[in-house]
């Protein structure tokens, strides 16, 4: 059993706390981050550590304790570097460009696919094979690169598609005569 919940989140300098009851409010350079703890768990700041507690030995409040001190670290980092997903395309003629407030993303289809960028997710295409997504929300960007991701995905032969930058295909060999 995992026992994440009981360190605690260091909140860095320039980054400000609000606990009141069991709302959470975290405030940092990159915006502000809210979350409302779940009855099961307490929350608590001393110092510069925010400590998540559970309020009973059930299973329910054992799984929050640690996925509520996971959420606090997340909004944390999140306020202060912010969540970074790179996406790389490949395949002859498949490119991507930022144009106002959407991605053309051209993917060997009949159409420019157009995906609208949401509201606080920044995308930036420096070559144009490279997406780059960021945000202080790692829920948000992690869907949204998953969304552009599920557009054309890599196949296994000629490895053409989507990728995450980390992702590795597993590539099959093709017929033989």
């Amino acid at each position: 059993m995992s026992r994440v919940g009981k360190y605690p989140v260091v909140v860095p300098s320039g980054v400000t706390v609000t606990v009141a009851g069991a709302d959470v409010s975290v405030n940092g350079k990159l915006g502000v981050s809210a979350l409302t703890a779940v009855d099961d768990v307490e929350v608590s700041l001393e110092g510069d550590k925010l400590w998540v507690k559970p309020r009973s030995e059930t299973k329910r409040a054992r799984m929050m304790w640690g996925t509520t001190r996971a959420l606090l670290a997340n909004m944390v980092k999140g306020v202060s570097e912010g969540f970074t997903v790179n996406l790389e395309i490949n395949g002859v003629g498949y490119r991507a460009a930022v144009q106002g407030n959407a991605l053309q993303l051209q993917l060997g289809f009949s159409h420019d696919v157009i995906y609208p960028i949401p509201e606080g997710i920044a995308i930036k295409c420096e070559k144009p094979t490279s997406i780059s997504i960021s945000g202080k929300d790692r829920q948000r960007v992690g869907q949204v690169a998953s969304e552009i991701r599920a557009y054309r995905g890599p196949e296994p032969y000629k490895g053409k598609g989507i990728k995450y930058e980390t992702e590795t295909i597993l590539r099959k060999e093709g017929k033989k005569k």
